[in-house]
């Protein structure tokens, strides 16, 4: 739908249930004036979405699928997760928890942490494939979620994945430097945060990806946006320093400045998606002009970004590069 006059930038908050797992969505908009549009409208019947109680001019997005959340139901919690912490009239968990540092691994979990940076770093530096396939063996569940990932994939050609190094040639280098970046956010065994963390990554990444496209950068520059969505949680995912996270990688000089000082075209797409994770409408508003981005494109990128979320953080999509 078509809202007449300046429409304002809306974006949405993930809304975790009590055990931590991403359960809805909860708009975030600039002025009581905003309006849904078609992506937000498919968003709504794909996925739990809601308003906030009391919102202003509500019909249009009750009609479009939205439902009102009673504030009385809703926890913000920002520090870290603490289930036994929760009100009791608590379904719905808000707040930025999931940034919380991670608990100190121990044992298998730390093992299995090393691993996984190892992982980012062959992959970042392009390593030979018999390399990527003998640090999968070692850890099950990254291996258990790329084999999962690439079966789904590959479903139309009626055959199943049964070795790490077929997975690896049917995805393609690049679309496995994206997977295996997504799954190290969703395979951390034992730490509650990473059902959260994986959608605000990968909502992140498409977003980025899509501005890049959006403001005619060419797929080179939509491939190092997407890449600056998944590095940029990287250090709170492994609760290290990003510079000291990134060090070993292998990146271009435009996404270390996008990610270490949000310099360049890249650095400027990451602080406008950063700013609307915070809520800061009138950064986003100062910022999209610069680009230039409509309010109307950037919330329909938002709409697709978390459409695109669900297809891979959640079981209700195929997924999908």
């Amino acid at each position: 739908m078509t809202v007449p006059g300046i429409t304002p930038p809306v974006f949405l908050e993930h809304l975790a249930d009590r055990n931590g797992k991403l359960a809805g969505l909860l708009l975030a908009a600039a002025a009581p004036s905003a309006q849904p549009d078609d992506e937000l409208t498919t968003l709504a019947g794909a996925f739990p979405c809601f308003i906030p109680d009391g919102l202003d001019d509500a019909q249009a997005w009750l009609d479009a699928g939205w439902k009102v959340l009673p504030e009385e139901q809703v926890q913000r919690v920002d520090g870290a997760f603490d289930k036994g912490a929760l009100a009791p009239n608590a379904a719905w968990l808000a707040g930025d928890w999931p940034l919380a540092p991670p608990a100190k691994a121990v044992g298998a979990q730390a093992a299995s942490r090393a691993l996984a940076l190892q992982l980012v770093q062959l992959v970042s530096n392009d390593a030979d494939t018999h390399e990527i396939e003998a640090l999968l063996r070692r850890d099950p569940t990254l291996s258990y979620h790329l084999l999962k990932v690439v079966n789904s994939l590959s479903m139309g050609s009626g055959r199943k994945v049964g070795s790490f190094a077929q997975a690896i040639l049917i995805l393609g280098r690049q679309q496995l430097r994206r997977w295996l970046n997504l799954m190290l956010f969703s395979a951390r065994e034992g730490d509650v945060r990473s059902p959260m963390l994986l959608a605000r990554v990968a909502v992140r990444a498409h977003a980025l990806e899509m501005l890049a496209r959006e403001t005619g950068m060419g797929k080179p520059q939509q491939e190092q946006a997407f890449m600056v969505g998944m590095f940029s949680l990287l250090g709170v995912l492994f609760g290290m320093p990003l510079p000291e996270v990134l060090a070993p990688l292998t990146v271009s000089d435009a996404v270390a400045h996008a990610l270490l000082d949000k310099e360049g075209e890249l650095g400027a797409l990451l602080a406008l998606v950063e700013a609307a994770e915070r809520r800061d409408f009138a950064a986003i508003a100062a910022r999209l002009p610069a680009l230039p981005l409509e309010p109307d494109d950037f919330n329909r990128i938002v709409g697709e970004s978390h459409s695109w979320m669900l297809s891979v953080a959640t079981d209700r999509g195929s997924a999908h590069g």
